[in-house]
């Protein structure tokens, strides 16, 4: 039986970096294969040749035992080639049927395309309006769109580049359910994740990337997660750190009654949120995307000021009227969940995306001028500190993998030595090595006596980062539970919308 996807000797060069460097590997009918690497080992790059968003310089491609040369995607959607991208490919004015309907060469009527979506969805778990406008939705729900859409064209080959960044353990249950079943009817998957635990439970084969070239292949089931990151990494990977038990500070951020009505139309409006998170403390807040965590950074950065009640208190000083650059002058530094557009600008430098956030605790500004020389010289620091790679300070935020640009982020604010971090999904779709190293650097800020709030979906995280948990749903925000002893079901229930009695040891935020 002939390979369904076979690549010969593919390479691809930008100015100054070799992406991909002779590659060559195969995927046969019916396989789950894992394609891992660091981030900017080449995963990205490679995927994108074979589905024809870019082409290669050398080498060659196979499909079905027939060379192919794909010169576009539609050219690959027409082989049976489809792709569920890392970075959304989404209209954020249109909503989700229009959005389906624009990834689709020949889309049927809408009323029974309405029908197939509804159908994929309802198979698949993935809850979704298809009247919602994109604007409106959670990365999460974002993710969604994707996947469906590439579910509904059938193909052989589906290439799945982190898929499950921003899913419930639920939803990544229920997705790998289907995934199984397409591989059962003979569709090859070509996954990419960082998810080491999902790579063995879901994977039967995998080739591994460093610096552009294949440097193994294994088979998942006979690994460990941690000997799959080694391999990647070409070298140990280190064990966290812990900060020091027990000892917290005074408070640094007070919330009490935080409530705010949703962006219309379909906005989670927050109701009544109240928690406090003290110095040398990391506070999680777990939950399913799109139950409020989005207006909830919004309100504590001081992005949304209308229509909020409450209070909201740094270091003791009422905040909850103030701006982005007051709150960052009372010493908060925070980081939204879209890197892209959000928390860095794709075409500005890493220089002048310091400057965005870093103007005032690390003086790149005075009296409305901006100092360059002590912005690019920061940039440096963050880039040499959080071991990005990049070309230097110059080079613009979007030539950056989606993993180091995290890193460049994550470092820009937490060389800022703020009082109170608040981040979100900070290593949504980094490498193990990379997650490890943000990871750490939080827990290191925090032993430095900054109160951190880390809201993400990934538990695991959760669990290794804090100090106690509270969940997210529908706007309210439960009671937190302290780490030691806390019980997964119960959080896994509040994730799903059981409200009531706090359990047995939480302590009231």
């Amino acid at each position: 039986m002939a390979h369904r996807l076979e690549l010969k000797g593919i390479s691809k060069r930008f100015p100054g970096v070799v992406a991909n460097d002779d590659v060559s590997f195969s995927v046969e009918p019916g396989r789950i294969h894992a394609l891992l690497g660091e981030n900017g080992a080449g995963k990205s790059t490679l995927v994108k040749i074979i589905y024809g968003v870019q082409q290669a310089d050398e080498g060659q491609m196979l499909f079905d035992g027939r060379p192919v040369r794909v010169g576009s995607p539609r050219e690959a959607r027409g082989l049976g080639i489809g792709m569920v991208f890392q970075h959304f490919c989404l209209f954020e004015a249109m909503t989700v049927l229009e959005n389906v309907a624009l990834g689709m060469d020949d889309p049927p009527p809408r009323r029974e395309l309405e029908a197939r979506v509804r159908e994929v969805m309802a198979a698949y778990g993935l809850g979704l309006d298809p009247h919602r406008e994109v604007h409106t939705l959670s990365v999460g729900e974002r993710q969604r769109i994707e996947i469906v859409r590439a579910l509904l064209g059938r193909p052989k080959l589906l290439i799945m580049d982190e898929p499950t960044s921003v899913l419930t353990p639920q939803e990544v249950e229920a997705l790998f359910g289907v995934l199984r079943q397409l591989a059962a009817e003979g569709c090859s998957i070509l996954y990419i994740s960082h998810k080491l635990g999902e790579i063995k439970a879901l994977c039967t084969s995998a080739t591994i990337l460093r610096g552009g070239r294949v440097v193994a292949s294994c088979d998942p089931r006979e690994e460990t997660a941690r000997s799959m990151a080694e391999l990647m990494i070409g070298g140990s990977l280190k064990a966290l750190k812990p900060k020091a038990q027990g000892y917290v500070g005074a408070v640094r951020l007070g919330v009490e009654g935080l409530s705010v009505p949703g962006d219309p139309p379909f906005g989670t409006s927050l109701k009544d949120v109240s928690f406090t998170v003290r110095s040398y403390e990391i506070l999680g807040i777990a939950g399913v995307a799109g139950n409020g965590q989005n207006e909830l950074l919004k309100v504590l950065s001081g992005e949304k000021l209308d229509g909020v009640t409450g209070a909201i208190e740094i270091k003791g000083a009422r905040v909850e009227r103030a701006g982005v650059s007051d709150r960052r002058r009372h010493g908060l530094a925070t980081v939204p969940e879209e890197r892209n557009g959000h928390a860095a600008v794709p075409a500005l430098s890493l220089a002048e995306n310091a400057i965005l956030s870093a103007r005032t605790r690390k003086g790149l500004a005075s009296r409305g001028l901006i100092r360059v020389r002590a912005a690019r010289d920061y940039a440096r620091d963050v880039i040499a500190a959080f071991s990005v790679k990049a070309t230097g300070e110059a080079a613009l935020a979007g030539s950056l993998s989606g993993g180091n640009l995290q890193k460049f982020i994550m470092g820009r604010e937490i060389g800022q030595e703020p009082e109170v971090l608040v981040v979100s999904q900070p290593t949504w779709g980094v490498d193990a090595g990379a997650a490890s190293f943000i990871r750490q650097a939080m827990i290191d800020l925090a032993s430095r006596g900054t109160a951190i709030v880390v809201v993400s979906q990934d538990l695991d995280e959760l669990l290794e980062l804090c100090d106690r948990i509270a969940v997210l749903n529908e706007g309210r925000l439960s009671e937190a539970m302290n780490v030691e002893g806390i019980s997964i079901e119960r959080v896994g229930l509040l994730m799903g919308g059981l409200h009531g009695e706090p359990p047995a040891g939480a302590e009231a935020a």
